[in-house]
């Protein structure tokens, strides 16, 4: 076994004790946890079909964009298989642990699969959408795989889940306060959830990269300029309908969530920014030359990005997708 693999097997042993005593603080207790029964029509009510016709006279009134950007995420969310399988894949991860990192694996997995369910049911309620195209995209994200670019390293993995649950929480969060604006409280109220679920997930990950910083920064820093250098790639980059071919459709989701302020370049930026300043790069001292040179890339990041997204003009072609009706 190489060194460098030894080295991050160790570093996640280290952390393994504190992610285990904090792990209430980040994932909240399954008994009393939300479930999507909370929010849905109740089939077992005798007033359920008449739930129903609310529900989709609400859901009549989000625009065309929302009702893409929603279907996106769902699709995002319930693909929940992949990102599973790819971090038991990661350097340090045993699937022979009871009480270790696959712990942690696990219950945060089955924390997020309820996003897609709640969101899922919502959606086949609505009468808004073309179940089968939407079915048929979620089966390829999952069936296609994806590769996000942190390998089997868990630094870059936590670098990588750092960024992708503030990004969801910010996409979540901003579909919440739109839905609210086009009248439907009960979408706000179950992206609101979700996006509660995200912030508490972002800082997880968050603190589990401050840790490593504090016992192995100069390889830390590393990896956060090489996972800078290549872009963070969200999961529905590979995206596609049917007779597509893989990422053809996340051209016009992107576009879509860029119109409406949903989650947009500047949000990007604005998310570095955050994860600079919350493993504080500027003022790291054990840093060798490679880490030097990775910490002057970094901090000059921000401002070059925040320039090319200033210039970026909004999109206003409109795709038509197969997933929505009329």
């Amino acid at each position: 076994m190489s060194f460098y693999v030894e080295r991050r097997r160790e570093v996640l042993m280290y952390l393994e004790k504190y992610m285990l005593e904090a792990m209430d603080t980040y994932l909240k207790p399954i008994d009393t946890n939300w479930q999507p029964a909370d929010f849905l029509p109740d089939s077992t009510n005798e007033n359920f079909y008449n739930s129903i016709k609310d529900l989709r006279a609400s859901a009549d009134n989000l625009s065309y964009d929302l009702v893409a950007v929603l279907i996106g995420d769902t699709i995002t969310e319930e693909a929940l298989p992949t990102y599973e399988s790819w971090l038991t894949m990661v350097n340090g991860v045993s699937r022979d642990e009871e009480g270790g990192w696959m712990k942690w694996v696990r219950h945060w997995t089955a924390e997020e699969n309820r996003h897609g369910d709640v969101l899922n049911k919502y959606l086949y309620l609505s009468g808004r959408v073309n179940m089968r195209a939407m079915e048929t995209s979620t089966q390829y994200l999952i069936a296609d795989g994806f590769d996000i670019g942190t390998g089997h390293d868990p630094y870059r993995n936590f670098i990588y889940t750092s960024f992708q649950e503030l990004a969801t929480n910010v996409s979540h969060r901003r579909v919440a306060s739109l839905a609210k604006k086009d009248g439907d409280a009960l979408l706000s109220k179950m992206c609101g959830v979700i996006a509660s679920d995200e912030a508490r997930h972002a800082k997880a990950y968050k603190d589990f990269m401050s840790r490593i910083f504090e016992v192995d920064q100069n390889e830390a820093i590393l990896a956060f300029e090489d996972m800078m250098r290549k872009k963070i790639v969200m999961p529905a980059h590979f995206l596609r309908e049917v007779g597509l071919n893989i990422g053809q459709t996340f051209g016009h989701f992107t576009d879509a969530a860029q119109r409406l302020g949903v989650y947009t370049a500047v949000d990007y930026v604005e998310i570095m920014q955050s994860l600079l300043n919350e493993w504080k790069i500027d003022t790291l001292k054990d840093l060798n030359e490679s880490g030097e040179k990775a910490r002057d890339y970094l901090m000059n990041l921000p401002a070059r990005l925040l320039r090319v997204a200033e210039r970026m003009k909004n999109p206003t072609l409109e795709y038509k997708f197969s997933w929505i009706v009329g």
